[in-house]
């Protein structure tokens, strides 16, 4: 079976992700659910994971979830992260620039250069493109990073003007690490569900949500603020799915 926690796992996270692990896991096995010793880490905490039929837990993200994964997985439950301004289990992206970028406003950064991560990311790319249609305005991406973190340092960089990070990375990010000292947050997208919780095995989904909301009851005041989580919330999949899926960036005319 296949474990991963791989969306917020930055290295100072790693050892409250394994303490959140080790309390899913033995929640699990006293239900008599078989699972890993370990989460699975890399890059086969990601697509493999999610598209395998021994997936137990993974966290993924909404677009891929909407747009690939839904008719071959099972939504377990979506982590509370208490993001200001979002339902519980909600959460949106907030749209930086550089401190010294001239640039104030939605209009001024439409022609500017956009930095997603992946064309398949709610926060990273689906997020912006809906922001900035709904305003009537129009993005090109011109480069594409790979991560949000990559995303933030090629702003930082000045490799691109702007890019959308979700607001739990914006904290983590921050919070750990010094790439957004010379970032400044201009803008935000709204509230959409969050990272959602998935499993292949559809007959452990019910126990799977137990073993996790009672997995971060048990974590300790520091754990909890490490991992920024709150809770697990039940928000139907039909949530997810009533979002459009976004075209494709490469046909907006960007270097993507």
């Amino acid at each position: 079976m296949i474990a991963s926690l791989g969306m917020y796992d930055l290295p100072p996270m790693m050892a409250a992700n394994d303490a959140l692990w080790s309390l899913i896991r033995d929640g699990a096995r006293a239900r008599g659910i078989a699972v890993p010793d370990a989460l699975t880490r890399g890059d086969g905490a990601y697509w493999p994971a999610w598209q395998s039929p021994d997936l137990l837990l993974s966290q993924t993200c909404g677009l891929p979830f909407r747009a690939k994964l839904h008719p071959h997985v099972t939504l377990i439950g979506t982590p509370d992260y208490g993001v200001e301004g979002c339902p519980p289990g909600f959460y949106r992206s907030v749209l930086i620039a550089r401190e010294d970028n001239p640039r104030a406003s939605e209009p001024d950064f439409a022609p500017a250069r956009l930095a997603i991560n992946e064309p398949l990311s709610q926060s990273g790319w689906a997020a912006v493109y809906q922001h900035f249609h709904d305003l009537g305005l129009s993005v090109a991406p011109t480069l594409q990073t790979g991560g949000h973190r990559a995303s933030a340092l090629a702003v930082a960089e000045g490799r691109a003007d702007f890019a959308a990070v979700d607001a739990v990375t914006w904290a983590l990010l921050t919070r750990h690490t010094d790439v957004t000292r010379s970032l400044r947050v201009f803008g935000q997208t709204a509230p959409t569900p969050g990272l959602p919780l998935i499993t292949a095995q559809v007959a452990q989904a019910a126990a799977l949500f137990d073993c996790v909301a009672e997995a971060i009851a048990a974590l300790d005041d520091d754990q909890r603020h490490t991992l920024c989580l709150h809770g697990l919330v039940r928000i139907p999949a039909n949530a997810y799915l009533a979002l459009p899926v976004p075209p494709p960036p490469a046909q907006f005319g960007g270097t993507v």
